[in-house]
């Protein structure tokens, strides 16, 4: 996550779900896993290309994904 994204930014197009909602789900509600950011946020349960550039399956890939917000804020 070399770039700084505003907390405003969409990770998650297909549920219009915003990079501030998952850092909030992490930080404040405590999720460790992609499973539980979609459960708090819905992020990452439709079509999945958001979770990882594994699973993107757009054309043009993502700039940011789940995974890399996560790695982000769990690292100890």
């Amino acid at each position: 996550m070399a770039r700084n994204f505003p907390h405003s930014y969409e990770v998650c197009t297909c549920k219009h779900v915003t990079l501030g909602e998952i850092i909030h789900s992490i930080k404040e509600r405590g999720a460790t896993t992609l499973e539980e950011i979609g459960e708090f946020t819905d992020a990452g349960t439709c079509c999945k290309s958001c979770k990882s550039s594994a699973d993107d399956i757009g054309a043009e890939k993502m700039e940011l994904y789940l995974v890399e917000i996560l790695d982000k804020f769990t690292k100890k």
